[in-house]
């Protein structure tokens, strides 16, 4: 995509030569036009960048605002793009747990529950065993156990199928959970630690096979786990 953007504070052809050059050095931009008679720049990008992205890469004398464009809406498309399988994958299984549970008689939470537990597990295993490797490289980098332990990145796609397996077929319910809660827990942590630090690096959640960067997507994702199997735990007990 091409954008045109208006920069003030550029009084010479040095000042356009220093802005073309920082804006280049960005990720994902591929090509950079500017203009200091026009005070433009245009900027073609892989994916939309943010405003204060291009901002934060000038020097403070100058200014770039948006010309031909709605920011926040192409945020907010650039936000779906991104998260696209996530949420398609959220939506399925959650579609799936609202059928499973809907009875004649009412509707059953624990049974609704199971199935989007036993759905999320076995997805998010799925997409991890398609590059075991990749994802256990990529989870090391924030996980507080596979950072140490480099075998933990490999089990833990296995202990994701035994979880959506067990929750699948009902097996040992309390002990599911209570292994889900702790195993979630743990996660969070290092999940918290990359997003609070601002580090720019990929999820991991469905492997290596998808480019989704550490948000707080990730944070909601670990914690309505956490959430649903505590729930559950108290339900059971």
């Amino acid at each position: 995509m091409t954008h045109t953007y208006k920069i003030t504070g550029m009084t010479c052809g040095s000042c356009e030569a220093k802005v073309k050059s920082n804006l280049l050095m960005l990720p994902n931009v591929t090509e950079v036009e500017v203009s200091k008679e026009k005070q433009t720049a245009t900027i073609s990008m892989d994916k939309h960048i943010a405003l204060s992205t291009f901002q934060n890469a000038l020097d403070k004398k100058y200014s770039i605002t948006a010309i031909e464009h709605n920011e926040t809406a192409e945020q907010a498309k650039s936000w779906l793009s991104t998260y696209k399988p996530i949420l398609l994958i959220f939506g399925y299984i959650t579609t799936i747990s609202i059928i499973a549970a809907s009875q004649q008689n009412g509707f059953r939470w624990m049974h609704g529950m199971n199935v989007f537990m036993a759905g999320f597990f076995l997805t998010f295993s799925f997409f991890k065993m398609l590059d075991l490797k990749g994802f256990a490289e990529s989870y090391s980098m924030y996980d507080i156990v596979a950072g140490k332990v480099k075998a933990w990145g490999f089990i833990y796609a296995f202990v994701e199928l035994a979880l959506g397996i067990a929750y699948a077929t009902g097996f040992q319910p309390l002990l599911t959970n209570i292994v889900t809660l702790a195993v979630m827990a743990i996660g969070i942590i290092g999940v918290l630690q990359s997003v609070v630090s601002k580090r720019k690096i990929r999820c991991a959640c469905l492997g290596a096979v998808f480019n989704l960067p550490m948000s707080t997507v990730t944070i909601i994702e670990n914690a309505l786990m956490m959430a649903m199997s505590a729930g559950m735990i108290f339900a059971i007990a």
